[in-house]
Order: structure tokens, then C-alpha cells, then sequence
């Protein structure tokens, strides 16, 4: 991918306009028919598409919709194992970056971060109960896998790939209420340009 130059409006955001697929995803997490913590191999597909400018009173945020859906390998013609959606989003003026997202599984998060305009890496962080940047999960979770944290970032590489690397902290009932890490790391390659004029939502 060529490097993208002129004015960029969303700012570190500007690579992930497109289409994306990914086949090296590593899924690492706890397996309830097992009973014990295992990896999953799985491919990806992941769709970013700009958004029109938001306004908050004096905060002006630049951003995008997308939606990221994995599949186990060997299992790409049956219901994905995981699907998220959400919207990330920039203020020029602060530096402000967000990630708001929602599971299939009944988990939102708001986790933010710092992000400048060309910046190859991209840091989210969210807690539970945190004013701003917060977690929230149905009761039936909160119950069997409290969520303690999340930490995720996104890397633009020099091949024109993208990284991510992301994890879920969590307390597990079926582990006697010990934590664990839930972790999953990708990286995909672009199938699709958009262009924001034309594909703007």
C-alpha cells in the first residue's frame, strides 16, 4: 500500500479506511467443553468506513463505523465464533482517540487513548466502573468471567498490513474465581480502498 499523503481528516485513523482480511488470528481463552484455557486459529474479515463529522457542543470528532467478524479455521462456511461493532473516533484538537465497542456477546466497552495524526500505533485502554472509559457485560457474564480490564492496539506496518493485539482480563468462576488473560492477535491485509466521499455513511 502506498503511503497515504495530503490532508488527512481522521487523522491516525486515515489506513483503515477499507476493507480488510486476516488469516493468522489467534485466539487464546478459556474452553468450557474442555474445561482449560486453549488457542484458536482464525480468519478474519474487518470493514472501516469514515463517518460524517460529530459535534458535542465545542468537541469536533472525526471517525469511523466497522464491524469485524472471525471465523475458526476450517469452520468459514459456518456462524463465526466472534463479531464485534463499533466506531472509532479522533479529536484533532486533544489528541482523544476511542474505541466504542460492542460483542454478540453482550459486552460493551468505551476505551480510549492518546493518538497523534501520523502515528503508526493506536493504545485503548478501558476499567470497569471508570467514569469515562468503562466496561459493561450482561449479569449472566458478570457472574462467570467478570471482565477486570482491557488493553488493545492497533499497528499500521510497513508492508501496508495492520496488527492488532488485544486483551481481556478476566475473573473466571470456572476457574475457582482465579484471573486470566483472554487474548487475541491478528493481522490483516487490505481487499478494498474506500473513498470516503463516496462511501462516507
Amino acid at each position: 500500500m502506498a503511503e497515504i499523503l495530503g490532508p488527512q481528516k481522521l487523522g491516525p485513523l486515515t489506513p483503515l479506511v477499507g476493507e480488510w482480511e486476516g488469516n493468522c488470528g489467534v485466539d487464546f481463552s478459556f474452553h468450557n467443553k474442555d474445561g482449560g484455557t486453549g488457542e484458536t486459529g482464525y480468519f478474519e474479515k474487518a470493514w472501516f468506513k469514515p463517518i460524517h463529522t460529530q459535534e458535542n457542543g465545542q468537541q469536533t470528532l472525526e471517525g469511523l463505523t466497522y464491524q469485524m467478524t472471525a471465523w475458526r479455521h476450517g469452520e468459514e462456511d459456518m456462524d463465526p465464533f466472534h463479531d464485534e461493532v463499533g466506531y472509532l473516533l479522533w479529536e484533532k484538537k486533544t489528541g482523544i482517540v476511542m474505541r466504542t465497542v460492542v460483542f454478540g456477546r453482550g459486552i460493551a466497552i468505551l476505551a480510549g487513548g492518546q493518538a497523534e495524526p501520523r502515528d503508526k500505533k493506536i493504545e485503548f485502554t478501558a476499567t470497569p466502573g471508570d467514569a469515562n472509559y468503562g466496561i459493561l457485560q450482561n449479569e449472566y457474564l458478570s457472574e462467570r468471567a467478570e471482565l477486570i480490564s482491557f488493553n488493545g492496539h492497533f499497528a499500521f506496518n510497513d508492508d501496508g498490513t495492520f496488527s492488532y493485539d488485544q486483551t481481556l482480563v478476566l475473573k473466571l468462576a470456572a476457574m475457582g474465581g482465579k484471573e486470566m488473560n483472554h487474548t487475541d492477535r491478528n493481522t490483516l491485509h487490505l481487499v478494498k480502498r474506500y473513498h470516503p466521499s463516496v462511501e462516507i455513511s
